[in-house]
C-alpha cells in the first residue's frame, strides 16, 4: 500500500517537474540586425584566393524589412551599379576595394582586398636530398592561378652554366617547364620565371637552388653590411674546373647592425651584433644597448636568440667573442669579458646571472699599461694564455692567464701583478688575430697610420717585435695585386666607418685549418686606389700573398665551420 501510495505521488509531481524545465529554458532573443547587409564568395578552384580574374558573387542578406532594389557599387568604376538580390564580379587590378550595398537610402560597405596573380614555383625533391654541381637534375612544379582562363606566355631565365637534360647549356626557355636542369656553378643559383597573361606581365617568380660541391669541403660564414648571413664553400683551386664559379650561398637572414664577429661550435654559427652604437655616446641612462648573439643553424632554417642587451647600457653589447668548450665569452665594448653558458637562450643579459670573467680592474695591466675605458678588439686563447686586442686607452696585444686574474678591483697595478705573459706589439693599434697552430704562425692586423695593415709572423718574431714599429716591415703581407689594406682612419667619423678611435675596416681573422688559409674582408675607404678594393680575402701561405675571393661585398665578422660536406 505505501508503495502505490509513492507512486501515486511521483506521478503527481511530474507536470510540476515538466513545467519546473520548461520554464528554465531561456526564451531565443532576436539580437538587431543591420539594415542593409551581404556576404561574398568564390567558387571553383580558388574559392579561398581572391586573385585579379576570380569571379565573386555578392549576396545580399538584409533583412525583408528593408524596402527597395539591392544596387551594387563594387568600388573599381569599371562598370554601372548592378542591381539584385545576386551579382558576380571580377577585379582586373590588385588593390583593395570598397564594396557598397545600397537598399532605398540605407547603405553598408565592406573592404575586399585582390591579390595580383604570381607565379608560384617550387623545386621538386632532388635525388639524394643535395643539389651537387653537375651532377643532380632538377626540376620544378609550377601554378599560375589562371581563373579567367586567359592565354600565357613563358620566360625563364637561368643561372650561367645551366644545362638541359642532354647536357647542353641553356640561358632561356619558353616552355611552361624548362624539364630537368644541371647546375655547373656552386652556390645560390636564382632560376627566374616571367609569365605574361593576356599579353599582361605578372610578377616574376623565383627558385633559388642551392648548388653544393662534388666533395666534401669546410664552409666559411660571413656577415654583409646591411645584407645577408652569406655562406661560401671552401673549394680549394686544384679541386674545380677552371670554368667553374663558386658562389656564396645566400641563409636569407639578416646580419643584423654591426655583427663585428661570428663564431661557430658544434653545427651552431653564432652572431655577435653588437647593434646600432659601437662607438662612444653618452648614455647617462644606460638604456641605448640594442645588441644581441643570435644562434643560427649551419643551413640558416633556425634562428634563436642566445642573449640580448636590449634596453642596458649600449657599451654592454656584446662586441667580439671566443668559445672554449661549453662556454661563450663575449667583450663589451670597454670594460671586460663576459661568460655565457652556450646554451643559454632568450636570456636578457645582467650582471648577476652573467658575470664578469675577467675586468680592466682585475688585471694587473691596470694603470700598468691600460686605463679605464680601454676599448678592445678580438680575444682569445693560445695554449692556455689569453690574448686580448687593445687599441684605445691601452695599446697592443695583452696576455694573461685565468690565474692572473685578480680576485678583486684594483685601483693601480704593481709590479708584483703584471702578467708575466706581457704585451705584444705594444704601443701599436691591433683589432684582430688568428693563430695556426700547425704552422705555428700568428696573423694580426694593425690600424697605425703608416703601419695599418694584415701581418704575418712566427711567436717569436711577433714578440721580437716589442714596441717599435719599424720592426713590423718584413712581416706586412701585401695583395697579389700589391695593394695594401690600411684603414683610413683620419677625420672624425672615420672614411670608413666609425671614428678616428674606432673605425671599422677589417673586424675578424678566420682560419681555415684544412689549408691554413687566412680570410677576412677588407672595406676600402672612399675607392683609395692604393689599397685593395673592398671585398673578401685570404691569405695563402703558400704563396705569402693576399688572393682576392670575392670583391664587392663589404663584410664584418666572418669564421669557417672546418667541418668538410657538400652542402653546408
Amino acid at each position: 500500500m505505501k508503495r502505490n501510495i509513492f507512486n501515486l505521488l511521483m506521478l503527481a509531481a511530474l507536470p510540476l517537474l515538466a513545467v519546473s524545465c520548461y520554464d528554465n529554458v531561456p526564451k531565443e532573443e532576436e539580437l538587431p540586425r543591420d539594415a542593409v547587409s551581404f556576404t561574398y564568395h568564390i567558387e571553383g578552384e580558388y574559392a579561398l584566393d581572391y586573385y585579379v580574374g576570380s569571379v565573386i558573387t555578392f549576396v545580399n542578406t538584409s533583412p525583408e524589412s528593408t524596402a527597395g532594389t539591392p544596387t551594387w557599387d563594387f568600388g573599381d568604376g569599371k562598370e554601372a551599379l548592378v542591381t539584385g538580390d545576386e551579382a558576380e564580379h571580377f577585379y582586373e587590378v590588385a588593390g583593395t576595394y570598397k564594396v557598397t550595398l545600397t537598399i532605398g537610402d540605407k547603405k553598408k560597405s565592406q573592404v575586399i582586398m585582390i591579390s595580383d596573380i604570381k607565379p608560384l614555383l617550387t623545386i621538386n625533391p632532388i635525388e639524394g636530398g643535395i643539389c651537387e654541381v653537375n651532377t643532380s637534375k632538377v626540376s620544378f612544379s609550377l601554378e599560375v592561378p589562371n581563373p579567367q582562363n586567359y592565354p600565357l606566355e613563358y620566360l625563364w631565365t637561368l643561372p650561367a652554366g645551366t644545362k638541359n637534360a642532354n647536357g647542353e647549356l641553356i640561358t632561356t626557355c619558353t616552355d611552361r617547364l624548362p624539364g630537368d636542369l644541371i647546375f655547373s656553378n656552386v652556390g645560390s643559383q636564382t632560376v627566374r620565371l616571367q609569365v605574361k597573361m593576356n599579353g599582361r606581365t605578372l610578377e616574376e617568380g623565383t627558385a633559388n637552388v642551392q648548388v653544393g660541391f662534388n666533395q666534401e669541403v669546410p664552409t666559411l660564414y660571413y656577415a654583409v653590411q646591411g645584407g645577408h648571413i652569406m655562406a661560401l664553400k671552401l673549394v680549394p683551386d686544384t679541386a674545380k674546373p677552371a670554368d667553374m664559379v663558386v658562389a656564396p650561398f645566400d641563409l636569407g637572414l639578416s646580419s643584423g647592425q654591426h655583427p663585428f664577429n661570428l663564431l661557430f661550435k658544434d653545427s651552431s654559427l653564432y652572431v655577435l651584433d653588437c647593434g646600432k652604437q659601437f662607438y662612444y655616446v653618452n648614455d647617462e641612462d644606460g638604456v641605448l644597448g640594442d645588441g644581441k648573439i643570435s644562434v643560427i643553424s649551419k643551413d640558416g632554417t633556425k634562428v634563436e636568440t642566445m642573449i640580448t642587451n636590449a634596453g642596458q647600457a649600449a657599451f654592454d653589447d656584446p662586441f667580439y667573442g671566443y668559445i672554449e668548450d661549453d662556454v661563450l665569452y663575449f667583450a663589451n665594448r670597454n670594460t671586460g669579458i663576459i661568460s655565457v653558458p652556450i646554451n643559454t637562450r632568450n636570456a636578457l643579459y645582467n650582471k648577476n646571472d652573467f658575470p664578469y670573467h675577467v675586468q680592466h680592474t682585475t688585471l694587473g695591466y691596470y694603470n700598468n699599461g691600460w686605463s679605464f675605458g680601454s676599448i678592445g678588439g678580438c680575444f682569445g686563447k693560445i695554449d692556455g694564455v689569453w690574448n686580448w686586442c687593445k687599441f684605445y686607452n691601452g695599446y697592443g696585444i695583452f696576455r694573461f692567464t685565468d690565474s692572473e686574474i685578480l680576485p678583486a678591483a684594483i685601483a693601480q697595478g704593481d709590479d708584483t701583478n703584471v702578467p708575466k705573459e706581457g704585451i705584444a706589439v705594444e704601443g701599436m693599434h691591433p683589432k684582430s688575430y688568428a693563430y695556426d697552430k700547425k704552422q705555428g704562425k700568428f696573423y694580426f692586423t694593425l690600424w697605425d697610420e703608416g703601419y695599418a695593415g694584415f701581418y704575418a709572423c712566427t711567436m717569436d718574431e711577433l714578440n721580437a717585435i716589442g714596441s717599435t714599429k719599424a720592426n713590423l716591415a718584413p712581416y706586412k703581407i701585401l695583395s697579389d695585386a700589391g695593394l695594401g689594406f690600411e684603414a683610413n682612419i683620419s677625420g672624425s667619423p672615420a672614411s670608413v666607418e666609425g671614428t678616428s678611435s674606432e673605425p671599422v675596416a677589417i673586424c675578424q681573422l678566420a682560419l681555415d685549418e684544412n689549408t691554413g688559409c687566412v680570410y677576412f674582408g677588407f672595406r676600402n675607404s672612399k675607392n683609395d686606389p692604393t689599397n685593395a678594393p673592398t671585398g673578401l680575402y685570404r691569405y695563402n701561405p703558400e704563396t705569402n700573398k693576399i688572393e682576392t675571393v670575392l670583391e664587392g661585398p663589404s663584410i664584418y665578422g666572418l669564421v669557417v665551420n672546418p667541418t668538410k660536406a657538400k652542402l653546408f
